[in-house]
């Protein structure tokens, strides 16, 4: 008995990371992640070993279903948030970036993307498009048959490529930007933001209604422009930004007063920010302060 309690935790926690990862992808929430990786372990421990073939295949699909459950219910409590809903954000590993694929799956961008997805869908997608599962393995996690799956993955595929972030900026190209960007909102110079700018930018702000935020998207180079110029960012002598990795890309760590105050993740395209994502939710900053490990 003791031996399989052993083998069942030495399976989980080699797997750890990567059911923490299916599982944020799908819900857009840390929290609700690790949730969901409590769940997985209860199940996970029941399991009679000697009849699983494949661990990874059967661990991943325990946190699917109950990363689906939780998505349900968390649809419903983002009907009364106030304000835009971003997702939490994470510090990552400046490596993340360096996998292309992985950092889009987790960026800011793609996962509010994925949150016009219906859930079978999402899973579906994440499944397929990130984690390259076969469609019979998807099928058994979502509880659908391998052609219910293909068409949903079809469906989610055409739905995501109309809507995905366009040209992707390589690591140098988004620390170039990120800097440009850092100077022109410390200094609230107006031209400098005009110039790094995309012509077509979208700001979200998230307080959750427990901070002050934007309480709808703003958009167009014009408007976002005078948005940070004045306003939208308080400038004191106890207010610092440093430039961290979030969420696999570029984004700035706010500090007031030596407290983080807000995350700000930027979407990168053609050498221009296209989106900002201005996290002040204090729920959703906990996963800032160190590192969370994402793979695939």
């Amino acid at each position: 008995m003791t031996d399989d309690v052993d083998s069942a935790t030495e399976t989980f926690v080699a797997h750890r990371n990567l059911l923490f990862t299916v599982a944020y992808e799908l819900l857009g929430s840390a929290a609700d992640a690790e949730d969901v990786l409590q769940e997985t372990w209860l199940r996970w421990a029941d399991v009679d070993l000697g009849t699983v073939r494949e661990k990874r295949a059967y661990l991943v699909r325990i946190v699917t279903r109950q990363a689906l459950d939780r998505l349900r219910a968390l649809g419903r409590r983002k009907e009364s948030y106030v304000g835009p809903w971003l997702p939490e954000p994470l510090l990552t590993a400046p490596d993340v970036a360096e996998d292309v694929e992985l950092a889009e799956s987790v960026s800011m961008a793609m996962l509010l993307v994925l949150e016009t997805l219906q859930p079978a869908e999402r899973a579906v997608f994440v499944l397929r498009e990130v984690f390259d599962l076969d469609y019979d393995e998807i099928a058994e996690a979502v509880g659908k048959s391998p052609n219910a799956v293909r068409q949903l993955a079809y469906r989610a595929r055409a739905h995501v490529a109309a809507r995905r972030p366009r040209g992707i900026a390589t690591p140098a190209e988004t620390r170039a930007v990120l800097h440009a960007f850092q100077r022109a909102i410390e200094t609230g110079d107006l031209q400098s933001l005009l110039d790094v700018l995309a012509p077509d930018v979208v700001a979200l702000s998230d307080g959750g209604g427990v901070r002050h935020a934007l309480l709808r998207p703003v958009a167009g180079i014009g408007n976002v422009a005078r948005l940070l110029a004045v306003g939208w960012w308080r400038r004191d002598a106890e207010r610092s930004v440093e430039p961290v990795q979030i969420n696999g890309g570029p984004g700035l760590l706010v500090r007031v007063g030596g407290e983080i105050d807000g995350v700000v993740a930027v979407r990168v395209e053609n050498g221009h920010v296209a989106g900002v994502y201005h996290v002040r939710n204090p729920e959703k900053l906990s996963r800032v302060e160190r590192e969370t490990t994402v793979t695939r």
